[in-house]
């Protein structure tokens, strides 16, 4: 079989396709999107959905056990709701770990995290266009996407801080 040469032209516009393709429907969530509706159970058997945090803000963080900067980012969380929980802000730890609950449950208990984890299924890491851990999700009381974080660092951490006062201030 013979294969055709490419013009240098066409080769934007084949890319373009490709991402426009139904395959690739499921853009990266980005800020001022309403957040995607989520049913998930908790390492602790809790049913929890999107509702349950209304008129909340929600930091939802999709992270592995494995992921050096995941765990890097735990203290900081497990601070913010040490430090805005009882003011309306809650975070949720998403896992996207293969290894199942045990695993997880595990995880959590020895990061002594003080805040739900929850198993992200494949539709729901795609529903929220992930394509990194960590990505960590800042979501308004209105259930808007205020900011998605990718990755984790100190600089990261001064942003999510002052977007978090900002949104429980509305």
């Amino acid at each position: 079989m013979k294969f055709a040469k490419l013009s240098s032209s066409l080769v934007p516009v084949l890319v373009t396709m490709a991402l426009l393709s139904p395959a690739m429907a499921h853009a990266i969530l980005q800020k001022g999107d309403p957040a995607p509706p989520i049913k998930v159970t908790t390492t602790s058997g809790q049913q929890v959905t999107l509702a349950n945090y209304q008129g909340k803000v929600l930091v939802m963080d999709f992270f592995a056990t494995w992921c050096v900067p995941c765990r890097d980012s735990i203290p900081h969380l497990v601070g913010l709701t040490r430090k805005f929980g009882k003011q309306g802000m809650h975070v949720l730890g998403m896992s996207v770990d293969e290894g199942g609950a045990k695993i997880v449950r595990e995880f959590a208990a020895s990061k002594q995290l003080n805040y739900p984890v929850a198993l992200a299924d494949e539709d729901l890491q795609t529903e929220y266009g992930l394509r990194s851990v960590p990505t960590i999700f800042v979501i308004s009381k209105k259930g808007v996407v205020a900011e998605r974080f990718q990755g984790f660092n100190e600089d990261i951490a001064r942003k999510m801080d002052a977007l978090i006062v900002k949104l429980l201030a509305e």
